[in-house]
C-alpha cells in the first residue's frame, strides 16, 4: 500500500466523512426527538432514573455534535487542499491513521505533543 495521500484516498476519505455525517445527523435528530417526547412520572426512584437517562442522552448528543463538527472541519480541509496535514507538526498524517479516523487533525506525533502540552498545563 502507498504511504502517500493520493487523490483516490482523499476521495475515499471524503466518502467516509459524508457517510459519517449522515449517520451523525440522523443520530442527533433521533436523540432530539427522544428528548422532546420524554415525560417524567412515577416515584422518586423512577424520576431519578429518568433524570440519569436524560443526562446520558444529553452526553451522547453532545458527543455526536462534537464529532459532527470534526467531520465538517475535515470536509472543509479537503476543500481547502490541506487535508491530511497535522495541525501540530505540519507534517503529513500517517495514512493508516487517516483511513481509520478520516476526521483526525493530528498525526500520532502531533497527538502526543498536544497531550504532553496539556499535561504540562495541568501540572
Amino acid at each position: 500500500m502507498s504511504t502517500e495521500l493520493t487523490p483516490a484516498i482523499v476521495t475515499e476519505c471524503k466518502a467516509k466523512l459524508l457517510d459519517t455525517k449522515i449517520q451523525l445527523l440522523s443520530q442527533i435528530k433521533d436523540q432530539r426527538a427522544d428528548l422532546a417526547n420524554r415525560q417524567f412520572s412515577g416515584d422518586e426512584g423512577d424520576l431519578s432514573s429518568q433524570a440519569v437517562d436524560e443526562t446520558q442522552l444529553y452526553i451522547r448528543n453532545r458527543r455526536a455534535r462534537e464529532r459532527l463538527l470534526e467531520v465538517e472541519l475535515a470536509l472543509a480541509r479537503i476543500e481547502q487542499g490541506i487535508y491530511g496535514i497535522c495541525e501540530e507538526t505540519h507534517q503529513p498524517i500517517e495514512l493508516d491513521r487517516i483511513l481509520a479516523i478520516p476526521w483526525t487533525r493530528l498525526s500520532i506525533e502531533g497527538a502526543e505533543l498536544r497531550e504532553a502540552m496539556g499535561n504540562q498545563r495541568s501540572s
